[in-house]
């Protein structure tokens, strides 16, 4: 097993920089390649045989070669969709290219045996799914707000009248329109009267609106743990609704039993590295004040204070073979 370091992920990841850089610091060899490349940008050639288990070849971008065997962790960061290397085919020939390349190279970049992953990309694909997540939140008890799933009319009713206020979110970003352009849809307060027959078109998630006194990012690399709260100065429902540049940030201590649940959390799904969501309504010292929102098997850090401490902690789970949470995330 070599030292070299896999970033998968698009060419434009800021994020992504800010690990690159920390292992450039280090000497670490890094080798940045994004699957979505696959053609004469990202060639590979790799072998497997009899008393050969490891997967062994060349992989190489315009700039970098690595041969995959020597790769001793991949940071799975945020990599372009294969869809766009092979726009252009016909519909039938793109969706079988498409196809081809994730289960080829993906499968390949997927099972680099002994690798440590930073996340596995099918522990991300698993985790990302709200409903698994609070169920684990809960179980882990942590306190999470009452929580309805839906698409009936008259369960969503009943639930709105079962508390004061109520929210609306969405499980998954809104994807781009037909100009290319990506939107957002925020956390929103909902007047029960204007609940119709829109809710039975598809699956809704509905929570009791908690009293919040602020909200927490807690980001967590292997041991490490980094909290930042966040307040918005027009003291906004949903803080990622206005111009970041106005949030107020500050460093939060997380209450040990709070760091143990999400140290379980994240083995409970076989991740090294995840983003945790936490509403407050009260002094942060007491546990009891920690409601639990979501987790981002992948998210955002890099605008956070702390980032370059984040990005060293990184670079740390990434360059060395210290002691992980659990076992299983080191490599399949």
């Amino acid at each position: 097993m070599g030292s070299t370091v896999l970033v998968v992920t698009a060419l434009e990841d800021l994020t992504a920089d800010r690990v690159i850089e920390a292992l450039n610091a280090r000497d670490v060899p890094v080798v940045r390649a994004d699957p979505a490349d696959i053609g004469p940008a990202l060639r590979f050639g790799v072998t497997l045989g009899t008393g050969q288990p490891r997967w062994s070849g060349p992989l190489r971008t315009t700039a970098r070669q690595v041969e995959v065997a020597e790769v001793a962790a991949v940071y799975w960061r945020r990599p372009g969709p294969y869809t766009a290397a092979f726009g252009r085919l016909p519909q039938q020939e793109r969706d079988f290219s498409v196809a081809e390349a994730r289960h080829g190279l993906g499968g390949v970049l997927g099972d680099l045996h002994g690798a440590r992953y930073v996340n596995h990309p099918s522990a991300v694909a698993r985790a990302d799914f709200k409903p698994a997540q609070l169920r684990q939140f809960a179980g882990l008890g942590l306190r999470i707000p009452p929580t309805l799933i839906t698409n009936d009319l008259e369960e969503a009713r009943k639930f709105a009248a079962g508390h004061e206020h109520i929210v609306c979110k969405t499980f998954r970003g809104l994807p781009p329109g037909e100009d290319g352009r990506a939107g957002a849809i925020w956390t929103q307060r909902i007047d029960p009267s204007t609940l119709d027959e829109a809710v039975t078109v598809t699956a809704h998630l509905f929570q009791a609106e908690i009293p919040k006194t602020g909200d927490v990012r807690v980001t967590v690399i292997g041991h490490r743990v980094f909290a930042q709260m966040i307040s918005t100065p027009d003291g906004a429902l949903d803080w990622r609704r206005g111009n970041w540049d106005h949030l107020v940030h500050s460093p939060v201590v997380v209450p040990a039993p709070i760091r143990n649940a999400l140290q379980s959390y994240l083995a409970s799904f076989d991740l090294v590295f995840g983003c945790f969501d936490f509403a407050l309504t009260g002094p942060g010292d007491d546990p009891e004040n920690w409601w639990a929102i979501e987790c981002n098997p992948n998210g955002q850090w890099g605008w956070l204070p702390d980032a370059p401490a984040i990005a060293e902690a990184f670079a740390d789970i990434l360059s060395t073979e210290e002691s992980r949470p659990h076992d299983d995330a080191r490599g399949r």
